[in-house]
């Protein structure tokens, strides 16, 4: 592992340009980096920055605040928290200068060997998951035109609508899984996801499709059951062995370490014997009350508060009945109280060698079960219900003793919130996505940002801070950076009219129908 994490640095640089024509060229070569792409080190390094872009700024600051899992009493990082800053969503953007170009990179230098064609159907299945984060966050997007303009020199990229990149997104995981081929190589330890397993790349493709297909259940019902219907027949990822996950280590190297625990401690979390910290953050006040109020045994895995014990020494408390949220957008000046609210766990979310959670086998059984309610799936609702919340607590374990929760305490859960299969089919999708709110705290926050908007669940109540950006509503969507305007103003434009003339936290993606 930690080879390979100084791998994907020493040959991360894509192409040794000359600085200048005038016979220095040579003088101008740096001998110690690669003049060539090695495939297996470069896919190692975007499977890395494409889960870890702008991480504070976009799932915690932003999606965080606006979901009601974090909240901050400052008004400059309250991006989310009280809809007053709209430049914390630019940075996802990111991705272009990373993991595009890595995985345009790789796909490149994998594409003319019959041999490779592992490594390029898991490059492309990789390079979906990159592109459809981004066309869920910003809607018509640079597509096909990307990551080019180190061979192309052209930096002036246009935007596909967003329709027609989900359509070659689903073909791209059709043909990719279609393709591979278990007597061929594959990335082996360059694969920080799966080794290289071929059958578990073809069940993340599949699960991908599974996701990407259910997205489109408001704008285009019929083309989201046949892909539902393809991806379930095709296999995904239904139990703990097949969930896919980067295993970090608590290196010296920071890139060794889990981006979010090294995002948070450098934010607010650094110091919890502190009065005050960076960005103003603790849990918010929404998520804490939720898991008291069902009381879900997953709140001792994730929050604590900070007492003093009886030799003065400060210890993390994760008693549940002191669990206290701090509310969204209530403060604009330190709250006396602050040191009150609670935080993430330390031994838990806050560990250098945590593991990021890519992909689960709680989201899918959750998707499982709403295309069981749909008619798409002929599975039981009830029981993928229930694997689906099995999953979400036993994969706390993963993140060391602390977030090990007994088979006593998740049956109890269950037999207090058992499946209401009864219900109406809003009422079902409303216990289906309030329970992925959970499952995926931290881990996937785009994901719970996507199906807010496509479900409106779970409920949440807007805030209203004086002077933000949306007329007190919940964001809907990020914002291109203003960049764009100045060096890709034609195809920015273009693009933007197309989506109702707005670059704006209000404005709404393809698939965000109105509810």
């Amino acid at each position: 592992m930690k080879r390979f994490f100084k791998h994907a640095f020493i040959f991360s640089s894509l192409l040794i340009l000359s600085a200048c024509d005038k016979g220095f060229e040579e003088m101008n070569v740096n001998p110690n980096a690669s003049t060539t792409v090695v495939p297996e080190y470069m896919f190692t390094k975007a499977l890395l920055d494409a889960v870890s872009v702008n991480y504070a700024g976009s799932a915690y600051l932003t999606i965080g605040g606006a979901m009601q899992q974090t909240a901050t009493y400052k008004e400059v990082p309250a991006a989310g928290d009280k809809y007053f800053n709209e430049t914390q969503s630019y940075g996802s953007w990111d991705a272009y200068a990373t993991a595009v170009i890595e995985i345009k990179k790789v796909i490149e230098g994998v594409s003319s060997n019959p041999n490779d064609i592992n490594k390029l159907s898991i490059a492309r299945i990789w390079q979906v998951l990159i592109f459809h984060r981004l066309t869920d966050l910003y809607g018509d997007i640079p597509y096909t035109a990307a990551g080019l303009a180190s061979d192309s020199q052209s930096y002036t990229p246009s935007y596909d609508v967003q329709a027609d990149i989900y359509n070659d997104l689903l073909k791209e995981l059709e043909e990719s899984a279609l393709a591979l081929d278990a007597s061929f190589p594959s990335f082996g330890n360059g694969d920080l996801i799966y080794g290289g397993n071929i059958t578990r790349w073809k069940k993340f493709a599949y699960s991908l499709m599974l996701r990407l297909g259910m997205r489109l259940t408001k704008v285009a019902p019929d083309l989201a059951e046949e892909w539902v219907r393809k991806a379930i027949a095709g296999g995904v990822i239904t139990n703990d062995n097949e969930l896919a996950r980067i295993q970090y280590v608590d290196g010296s190297q920071v890139a060794q370490r889990n981006f979010i625990a090294t995002a948070l401690l450098n934010t607010d979390y650094l110091n919890p014997q502190a009065v005050d910290n960076i960005e103003g953050g603790k849990l918010a006040k929404t998520f804490i009350d939720h898991l008291q109020n069902t009381h879900d045994p997953r709140l001792n895995a994730i929050a604590v508060v900070w007492v003093r014990n009886a030799t003065g020494t400060y210890v993390a408390d994760t008693t549940s009945s002191i669990q206290k949220g701090m509310p969204n957008a209530a403060f604009n000046s330190f709250p006396a109280d602050f040191a009150t609210y609670s935080e993430p766990h330390p031994n838990t979310i806050l560990r250098f060698d945590a593991p990021h959670l890519v992909l689960t086998n709680a989201e899918m059984n959750l998707l499982l079960t709403e295309a069981a309610i749909r008619g798409w799936y002929d599975g039981d609702p009830a029981q993928t219900y229930e694997i689906a919340v099995r999953a979400g607590m036993s994969q706390w374990a993963l993140f060391g003793q602390d977030g090990e929760i007994s088979r006593d305490r998740v049956d109890y859960y269950l037999k207090q919130h058992p499946y209401n299969a009864a219900g109406s089919m809003e009422e079902q999708l409303e216990l289906i996505y309030t329970q992925l709110w959970v499952s995926l705290f931290l881990q996937d926050e785009y994901e719970i940002f996507a199906n807010w908007r496509r479900t409106g669940y779970p409920r949440l109540t807007p805030t209203n801070y004086p002077g933000n950006l949306t007329g007190g509503t919940i964001p809907r969507r990020f914002v291109v950076p203003l960049t764009e305007e100045s060096y890709n103003r034609e195809n920015y434009m273009e693009a933007m009219q197309r989506q109702g003339g707005t670059n704006a936290l209000t404005s709404r993606v393809w698939w965000d129908v109105a509810n």
